[in-house]
């Protein structure tokens, strides 16, 4: 497509999402509700259409050469669309969050204030591979009040298509401006350059998908961005254990399903645990799993199977069924390699110990921070969300799973009588 068609289009499509989202504002929670309620149930309905162009994606993506987790991510099914319907409906039967009071109070002089949760307004989704969470992406924004212009991958395309497709039928259907939720349809990477300079018109970029498109998107964007680069996730299994637990949380966060962002990549294990058996117990598990371990002079000395571990793995987002270990001597050690080495995701500690559990979630810099459960529970699905738009590691605006409410922010609203300042 050539530039000035790209930047026409791109302004076309921005046009009709500020349009769309004004009226969305302002539609009552109950019909948003409603017209989520009938997507899911549309989805579910053309089930056979969407994989079929499914099919067309994962196929072309095969003869290119895709495979492993990206492979994964792309392919859907009978069932994994039936999930996407499930994550809708629960979207849809959540607390509708526009217009909730977040607080109040009246002034000495009887000036009565409000600060009120109001949609952001047009958001841009920029994502790569994983089409289900283009039906995520759209339900928490029609819940939340916002317009979304969704730029999946070109590996989805047909994929998003046929789902853009089915969710803007059913809010014809629902009496909703289908405009609220747009796909980019132009695999053309000067669209996404374009539409990030939009400063006035689309209100927030939300980039979800590998480092280095996060970085491009934040490199160019002249408007918000919330992201996150990598989730080099850590397990720390601290000196008061239970070994059972240990074991069963490590192998859950590292093998369960290493392709997602908040799969554990590093696990530390206090020293201790070199002498009582429960590192060693740990490491056979995540063997018998297939799951390749590169560790520190200490790990290889237990674990001869074990490669040698550089600098660079300490930093690494694998997602693979590789994980970085080391043995510390101190809690302290565990919590000063996580806050340097880590990407601030997802920290978890192993103990029975709750003052050690007390520092851990005190002294981790994280968006998320378990104690004695694993990190694959980082998730706006397991936090009762419905599903999550991306997990922020951002400082500002919102941190973590984002759900509907985390894609609003606020106004304050005065009622007064005459008051006057003086």
């Amino acid at each position: 497509m050539p530039a000035m068609e790209v930047k026409e289009y791109c302004n076309q499509l921005a046009d009709r999402a500020v349009a769309a989202g004004r009226k969305l504002m302002t539609t009552p929670g109950s019909v948003r509700a409603a017209a989520l309620r009938l997507i899911a149930q549309r989805l579910v309905d053309n089930a056979a259409a969407i994989t079929a162009a499914n099919a067309l994606d994962a196929d072309a993506a095969t003869k290119s050469g895709m495979a492993g987790a990206m492979l994964e991510r792309l392919k859907l099914d009978d069932k994994r669309v039936a999930a996407m319907a499930e994550s809708v409906r629960q979207i849809a039967d959540q607390v509708d969050p526009i217009g909730q009071v977040i607080e109040g109070q009246v002034r000495p002089n009887g000036l009565r204030l409000q600060k009120i949760r109001v949609p952001i307004g047009v958001v841009l989704f920029i994502y790569e591979s994983r089409p289900n969470v283009t039906s995520d992406a759209a339900a928490l924004c029609i819940k939340s009040g916002n317009a979304i212009i969704l730029r999946g991958g070109k590996e989805a395309i047909h994929s998003n298509t046929a789902i853009v497709k089915v969710i803007r039928a059913a809010l014809a259907e629902a009496k909703i401006d289908g405009d609220a939720v747009q796909l980019v349809e132009t695999t053309d990477r000067a669209a996404i350059t374009e539409l990030l300079r939009m400063e006035g018109r689309i209100d927030l970029c939300i980039p979800r998908g590998g480092e280095s498109l996060i970085r491009a998107v934040v490199e160019q964007a002249r408007i918000p961005v919330i992201k996150h680069y990598t989730g080099n996730c850590h397990v720390y299994v601290d000196a008061s254990a239970d070994p059972k637990m240990a074991v069963d949380i490590c192998v859950n966060a590292k093998a369960q399903r290493p392709s997602v962002c908040n799969a554990a990549e590093t696990l530390l294990f206090h020293r201790d645990h070199v002498k009582s058996g429960l590192m060693n117990k740990t490491l056979d598990a995540l063997a018998a799993k297939n799951v390749e371990v590169r560790g520190d002079e200490a790990t290889r000395a237990l674990f001869p199977a074990a490669k040698a571990a550089d600098e660079k793995d300490w930093y690494t987002e694998y997602v693979d069924l590789i994980v970085a270990v080391k043995v510390v001597d101190s809690l302290d050690d565990a919590v000063h390699h996580i806050n340097h080495y880590g990407s601030k995701h997802t920290d978890a500690i192993v103990t029975a110990d709750v003052k050690s559990a007390d520092r851990f979630v005190n002294e981790i810099d994280a968006a998320n921070v378990f104690v004695n459960c694993s990190t694959r529970l980082s998730d706006g699905g397991e936090y009762g969300l419905g599903a999550e738009i991306g997990i922020s590691t951002d400082k500002l605006h919102a941190r973590g799973p984002m759900g509907a409410a985390d894609l609003t922010t606020y106004k304050w609203v005065g009622y007064g009588n005459g008051q006057l300042r003086s």
